[in-house]
């Protein structure tokens, strides 16, 4: 096996350490970035050349693991996304497999969970941690559309208005999200206005409702 790029994703910089050392350590695995939200964590897989993402659902404030899960599954199908998280209700890893997640690993559990989802993983298969038990009627969840989140319009949108979107919804300026993204404020100003045309707002505070009711951003 040729060496694999790993980027690890989490809110918490000494979690992000503590796995890159885990990581670091095991043959043929190497954590070549980190990312402290989701919005970070999409830029660097394309700048890194990314094969296998370490990602935390939860990373306020910020775009939702979730959405974050399934814009990086829709743009890089091929990068394995292993989902580590705190949370352990059935609804999120239900919602997280459906988006794209190869693996789900509870943070509550061993780094061996961790290492044997990595690895299976990177051999193109996927794995749930085994304190996770998925039943029939989980997996007829996953494999039908009902689960899905009503984004009336998301969908529409492009990639660059989907990362545009939560980052006007959590306040930032048109230049801090120019100088977040690599583009022109002007740039940022004609997305702002296609999301809102696309989306029908008429100001930032009918987004702010749109992506807190569809569970867009973390705070």
């Amino acid at each position: 096996m040729s060496l694999l790029k790993v980027l690890v994703a989490d809110d918490h910089a000494i979690v992000r350490s503590g796995l890159s050392f885990l990581i670091n350590q095991q043959a043929n695995f190497e954590v070549v970035a980190e990312a402290a939200n989701g919005n970070e964590a999409f830029l660097k897989i394309e700048q890194y050349d990314i094969d296998l993402i370490i990602l935390d659902l939860n990373m306020p404030p910020g775009e939702s693991g979730l959405i974050t899960t399934q814009r990086i599954h829709e743009r890089y199908p091929d990068v394995g996304i292993i989902i580590l998280s705190m949370h352990e209700e059935q609804a999120y890893i239900d919602q997280a497999i459906k988006n794209g997640a190869a693996a789900y690993i509870l943070k509550s559990s061993s780094d061996a969970e961790l290492l044997t989802a990595l690895k299976t993983v990177a051999r193109h298969k996927s794995y749930i941690d085994q304190n996770i038990i998925l039943t029939k009627t989980d997996i007829e969840k996953i494999n039908t559309p009902d689960l899905d989140v009503d984004l009336k319009g998301y969908t529409d949108l492009s990639n660059r208005e989907k990362e545009i979107l939560p980052l006007i919804a959590l306040g930032y300026a048109n230049k801090e999200i120019a100088a977040k993204l690599y583009i022109s404020t002007k740039t940022v100003e004609a997305h702002k206005a296609s999301i809102n045309r696309k989306l029908g707002f008429k100001n930032r505070v009918d987004l702010v409702h749109y992506a807190l009711h569809h569970g867009l951003i973390d705070f």
